[in-house]
């Protein structure tokens, strides 16, 4: 296979392309694309204009309404535990029927096909609409921090960057297909992510997991070869974007243009996973000409522990008394167990105060903008921009805090604090209403709320272990609707309203009646940098807590203790449940092979 024709006949060959299908490489591409599908929820500011003048809500009620949307965005505690006893296709498969249902259910309300639902009705389908991110995220996020549980920083910062994009991505392609209209929008977020979770739903899956010798490295080149892609992604949509806004006769047949780019670009990962399969196939054939050592392996008393675990009853006293004596950490915790413990509850804290206060400032960018006294061109460039650092920030902490993890063990805790200490200076920045700063604001609470994300479910996955990782990183997102409804509704939705009214002669502001200068979100956005502030206090606990934790080697449970050798030489490498050894494998002892079940 050494010549181009050779390896063009393995590359067409119906088993490779089943191959390719089946693989690891497969599962984090086809990730991606559901993660890219999956943002409908970053977008609200583009279309609760048209929530505001057609069913005729107030700024409070359209907050109410972007509550709903993050309740369901970030509550995914059912899908969790969906895919503790179902397999992902199912997870997907509702995901999809609860996107559908909601968001078309609000299409029909805002082009008056049903009659206009009363507030609480349309909170439900914002609610049910946006929760099927949570059981995308359940689905494809966790089968792949599984897959590749040494590289989780990098796995969760690469799929949450995706998410980053596809606000801009979802601009782009309604802007092509339906123009600009944006009730539009709303029916393709509608029916888009739907048909990609279902197009994905038999290839998105936990595999086994391949463990490697101490001295070996991970494999993430293709990780750093899809970053690359998502990077070029990324600058493609800002050089749009400027283009878009410097043209003003910007046709469309030139959005068409540019998003079939766009999709051609969004899909050149494929290209990745079929070259890395095709050297696995060549790699292979060459060791069955030179075949491998037999290594023997004692069980270690870990091993023997579980088993004897297995036997054990799952419920009585025994249980309650154990839920308040977990583990060491980076041990697989219980739910109960990491739901008591002070890791938790101050990542908990950390969440609404963190994630709740750029959830108010990315929700209201609009109406900020307007306020502000910003074109309506300028105000469409804050969103695209959030959208943008949004995936800067997710990538860029994921890689990065993975990068100076392995090399300088510098704690993720830490890194989570930083970034709540950088998130204050946008709150400021909208506060104070500083000429042309808006720009700068949209950068800062972009990048900071997209690198809150992989931080967080990268800690949770390491203080708690994997086995119940697919429901504890959703009880660590849930507390961020929290913050927002206080921070968002109570707080700036009211204080906004207020300030309406006093400027409308103390008439409520309904529908059209905005607000107009700095003292519009002057007084809610200091109290957001004030709760923030509160936040990275609390935050320090859990770098504290987690100091020689993370000092460690936290990953050393995937690498294999040095075997004895049986026959011939050892490459000091023992495959669990690899593809390759499949067939080789049937037959043999079942205790060596590594089920989605034990992963988990």
């Amino acid at each position: 296979m050494a010549d181009g024709k050779g390896a063009a006949a393995v590359m067409c060959t119906p088993a490779f392309a089943s191959r390719v299908m089946r693989s690891r490489w497969y599962v984090v591409f086809a990730s991606m694309v559901v993660m890219a599908a999956s943002g409908s929820t970053y977008i609200f500011a583009l279309y609760s204009k048209e929530l505001r003048s057609t069913l005729g809500y107030n700024q409070q009620t359209l907050n109410t309404l972007s509550f709903f949307k993050d309740l369901g965005t970030n509550v995914g505690v059912v899908s969790g535990l969906v895919q503790q006893v179902a397999p992902t296709w199912a997870v997907l498969l509702i995901g999809a029927g609860m996107n559908l249902a909601g968001y078309l259910m609000v299409y029909l309300a805002l082009t008056e096909r049903t009659p206009a639902p009363p507030v609480w009705l349309m909170s439900i389908y914002m609610c049910v609409g946006a929760n099927a991110l949570t059981f995308s995220n359940t689905g494809a996020l966790v089968s792949c921090v599984k897959n590749s549980p040494e590289s989780r920083g990098i796995v969760i910062g690469l799929l949450k960057g995706f998410v980053g994009l596809s606000g801009a991505i979802y601009t782009q392609l309604y802007l092509a297909i339906y123009g600009d209209d944006a009730k539009s929008l709303v029916l393709l977020i509608a029916w888009l992510p739907a048909a990609v979770y279902i197009f994905f739903v038999h290839t998105i899956r936990v595999l086994p997991y391949r463990r490697r010798a101490e001295g070996d490295e991970p494999n993430t080149k293709p990780f750093f070869c899809f970053l690359y892609i998502s990077v070029a992604l990324a600058t493609y949509l800002l050089v749009m974007i400027v283009l878009q806004k410097q043209v003003p006769t910007f046709s469309h047949a030139a959005y068409a243009v540019g998003a079939t780019v766009l999709l051609l670009i969004l899909f050149l990962p494929l290209g990745v996973v079929i070259k890395e399969e095709y050297q696995a196939v060549s790699q292979l054939e060459e060791s069955l000409q030179h075949p491998p050592a037999i290594a023997a392996e004692e069980p270690t008393s870990r091993a023997k522990e579980d088993d004897h675990d297995e036997t054990k009853p799952s419920c009585g006293f025994g249980c309650f008394t154990r839920m308040f004596k977990p583990p060491a950490l980076g041990e697989d915790f219980s739910i109960m167990q990491a739901l008591v413990s002070v890791e938790m509850l101050v990542l908990f804290v950390v969440s609404v105060f963190g994630i709740g206060g750029t959830l108010t400032a990315i929700d209201n960018m609009a109406q900020i903008g307007q306020s502000l006294g910003y074109p309506a061109k300028s105000i469409n460039t804050f969103v695209s921009l959030i959208s943008i650092w949004n995936y800067a920030g997710r990538v860029g902490a994921g890689y990065m805090s993975e990068f100076f993890l392995a090399r300088y063990r510098f704690p993720r805790p830490l890194a989570l604090t930083v970034v709540l200490l950088l998130s204050c200076v946008g709150h400021l920045f909208i506060a104070f209403g500083v000429p042309q700063s808006l720009y700068a604001a949209s950068v800062i609470i972009g990048f900071c709320f997209g690198a809150q994300w992989p931080l967080l479910f990268s800690i949770i996955s390491e203080v708690f272990g994997l086995k119940y990782y697919s429901t504890l990183f959703n009880f660590g997102s849930a507390a961020s609707p929290i913050g927002a409804y206080v921070l968002n509704v109570r707080i700036a939705g009211r204080m906004y309203d207020a300030e309406a009214a006093r400027q409308h002669g103390a008439v409520a502001a309904v529908g059209d009646k905005i607000c107009k200068g700095v003292q519009c979100f002057k007084h809610a956005f200091l109290i957001i940098t004030g709760v923030t502030l509160a936040g990275v206090l609390v935050s320090l606990v859990l770098v504290w807590r987690t100091r020689s934790f993370y000092k460690g080697d936290i990953y050393a449970k995937f690498k294999v203790a040095p075997a004895t050798v049986v026959d011939g030489s050892n490459d000091g490498r023992e495959m669990v449940g690899s593809r390759d050894e499949e067939e080789v494998k049937k037959g043999k002892n079942k205790k060596h092979e590594v089920n989605d079940e034990e992963i988990q």
